[in-house]
């Protein structure tokens, strides 16, 4: 049985939804356990046979605690199976939703001394009914210049889970 780490940095709950359901995709054979990388001090690299982390970006930004994670692990992140994915509403675009045209994840790769050799970049999921009125308001703006959804009574959920099931596959055979 393979042990599998999955991390997340999500500040709405889609990056974690989209690591619960490439925990159920990898199926019997591995066991996963999924923890918070913003809270995490360390991590134990050695207990675990390949790790996933997923982050969701928030206004533009990956947050920075990933950041220091990678800063703090970065030897560890190069020696293993390690892969990374990104969320965001960006992504439901065609065109903007793969690791080589997402400026998310060029932006990422950029800024960060890490370079997982297995990369992702998922569409989240709109949820205005559960955001506060700053978050709502600032995000409806952001999707009338982008041509998203306005309706603030909608949750909108973006993400395609077919190329998350394809993606588990590229990470069991990693």
């Amino acid at each position: 049985m393979e042990k599998v780490l999955l991390l997340h940095s999500s500040s709405d709950g889609q990056t974690i939804k989209i690591l619960r359901h490439i925990e159920k995709t990898l199926g019997e054979g591995y066991q996963c356990e999924l923890a918070d990388v913003n809270q995490l001090p360390a991590v134990a690299f050695d207990q675990y046979d390949r790790i996933l982390v997923g982050a969701s970006i928030r206004y533009g930004h990956l947050n920075k605690k990933l950041y220091q994670f990678i800063d703090q692990n970065l030897a560890a992140l190069k020696q293993h199976k390690v892969g990374f994915f990104c969320v965001n509403l960006t992504a439901r675009k065609e065109g903007k939703n793969t690791p080589e045209t997402s400026v998310y994840m060029k932006t990422f790769l950029k800024k960060s001394p890490w370079q997982p050799a297995l990369q992702a970049v998922f569409a989240g999921a709109l949820r205005y009914p559960r955001y506060g009125w700053f978050d709502r308001v600032m995000i409806q703006f952001i999707m009338r210049i982008t041509g998203g959804e306005t309706d603030t009574s909608k949750e909108v959920e973006y993400t395609d889970w077919q190329k998350v099931e394809a993606f588990a596959d590229q990470f069991k055979a990693f």
